[in-house]
């Protein structure tokens, strides 16, 4: 008898696409094998779902109605929902889709093997939602989308209380792991190839709250810096009221953490900050972008805006365009304000037009895409060591390029070097052409070096014949998510 295959569909955040990486491990550790891509379904699918978008209930809902006909036709087929939206909505999923086996919340996924197969012997649905955390999720088994990269959660769930985010209801207080148990992981993976690590947290700079020392994550960064092997240390997303000047003197000092920062501002308004209960104002944020900008002078700086926040006047969208042009950020994922449920901006006066709201966000992004390429044009002439990356150029076949990231997580097509390159490996060029969303370096490879993580991608795609994995919708580790999904921390922080 062959094994049963499965299938993991994920939307939202990188917590979200590190979640699945664990309920593919859990999977794998109780037998089950990943459906090849071109198989016609898998024996069990499940939803990894995300509850900060409007639209995340009608897509969860419209994806359950077309696998309905596909499980009536797959005798023992299984769907399992779970993440945020499943915490939020529980009993609603299996009322509004009977179809579905299994619901589990964002405190449980480690049950997600025993619920299918109670599912299975009680031929009724499992509903088993936890309302705080059962286990630290990093204990839990994983099959990492990445032979050279990897997420490594720090904390889980938040403190904070904004307004428009529903995520600290589903996620819960903040939960910080041990210092010893983060660096012991890191070095373990370091050990198996990975050299590129993101630290992930829905607010990760207030790292060290629930452990009761306020310089825990400068200190984290620093140990990260002596850890033999570890080339490219990333994390996100931090929050402006925790960034301190610790933090921004450990970034400089590290060498292996890179000048990438992704800083949500969500409005430049004052007013509109209050309303969304975000503890800092506009000369905050700007003056913590003047302190790591002369601290270092390459970082690139990204950020999340909401646009279209109950109560905005045209006032307050024009502080957010200064507070933009201020900036100068290399890339913004923009939103226009999403009405959640059980949020209290939901219920606050002065919900802005839907015309009104879009005008302003293409004025948003008009802005941002000038900047984007002025801040780029920046680059050319510049040497810059790349990172090889997989599935990061859509075009690379067709081109005969590579592509790969910058220190500072700038997108780079490449000519593809003589000497045979692998994802992982480094090679240096020169920025010879920028557009907006990404650099162009047209000359040969001024140097390639091969690495232990190469090393590692080559193992693995070398190994005996097995079904591909399934890619998770969301970017390479170590990109930041395209618009609309928000680009770190559910877009809550």
């Amino acid at each position: 008898m062959s094994a049963k295959t499965y299938e993991v569909r994920t939307y939202g955040c990188q917590m979200n696409v590190h979640d699945s990486e664990r309920l593919s491990g859990l999977l794998e550790d109780a037998g089950y094998v990943p459906a090849p891509k071109d198989a016609e379904g898998a024996d069990v699918v499940v939803f990894n779902t995300c509850a900060v978008r409007e639209n995340a209930d009608n897509r969860l809902y419209g994806n359950l109605g077309q696998l309905a006909p596909k499980k009536a036709a797959r005798p023992g087929m299984q769907i399992a929902v779970g993440g945020c939206l499943a915490q939020k909505d529980r009993d609603t999923i299996v009322k509004k889709a009977p179809w579905v086996d299994v619901v589990f919340g964002t405190h449980n996924i480690g049950k997600l093997p025993v619920l299918l197969e109670r599912a299975r012997v009680q031929e009724e649905a499992q509903v088993e939602i936890a309302e705080s955390l059962e286990a630290f999720p990093s204990t839990l088994p994983t099959r990492r989308e990445s032979a050279y990269a990897a997420w490594v959660s720090i904390s889980v769930g938040c403190n904070n209380t904004c307004t428009f985010c529903i995520v600290p209801a589903l996620r819960g207080k903040e939960k910080d792991r041990r210092p010893g148990d983060i660096l012991a992981e890191i070095e373990a993976l370091v050990g198996e190839g990975v050299s590129e690590i993101t630290l992930l947290g829905q607010n990760v700079n207030a790292y060290g709250s629930d452990i009761g020392d306020r310089e825990a994550f400068s200190k984290l960064l620093r140990a990260c810096g002596k850890i033999e092997g570890l080339e490219r240390v990333r994390f996100t997303s931090p929050h402006p009221r925790d960034f301190t000047d610790d933090v921004i003197a450990a970034m400089a000092e590290t060498p292996n953490v890179m000048p990438q920062l992704h800083m949500p501002l969500q409005s430049g308004s004052d007013t509109v900050l209050k309303a969304m209960r975000r503890s800092y104002r506009q000369e905050r944020f700007l003056g913590i972008i003047e302190k790591v900008r002369a601290a270092m002078p390459d970082a690139a700086i990204s950020t999340d805006i909401i646009v279209g926040f109950p109560g905005e006047t045209e006032e307050d969208f024009e502080q957010t365009l200064h507070t933009v042009r201020e900036s100068r950020f290399a890339q913004a994922f923009t939103f226009q304000y999403s009405k959640r449920p059980g949020t209290p901006a939901a219920e606050m006066e002065g919900q802005i037009p839907k015309e009104v709201v879009q005008a302003r966000y293409e004025r948003l992004v008009a802005l941002q895409e000038e900047i984007s390429w002025e801040e780029n044009k920046k680059q050319v002439g510049r040497v810059l060591e790349v990172m090889v990356a997989e599935g990061e150029g859509r075009k690379d076949d067709a081109t005969r390029r590579l592509s790969g990231r910058a220190p500072d997580n700038r997108l780079v097509h490449f000519t593809r070097p003589e000497e045979p390159v692998r994802p992982g490996d480094m090679v240096t060029v020169e920025i010879t052409y920028a557009a907006p969303h990404h650099l162009l370096a047209e000359g040969p490879a001024q140097a390639v070096r091969r690495t232990r993580a190469g090393d590692a991608w080559e193992k693995r795609n070398a190994a005996p014949a097995a079904p591909a994995g399934v890619m998770l919708g969301l970017p390479t580790i170590g990109a930041p998510a395209p618009a609309p999904a928000p680009a770190a921390g559910c877009g809550c922080d």
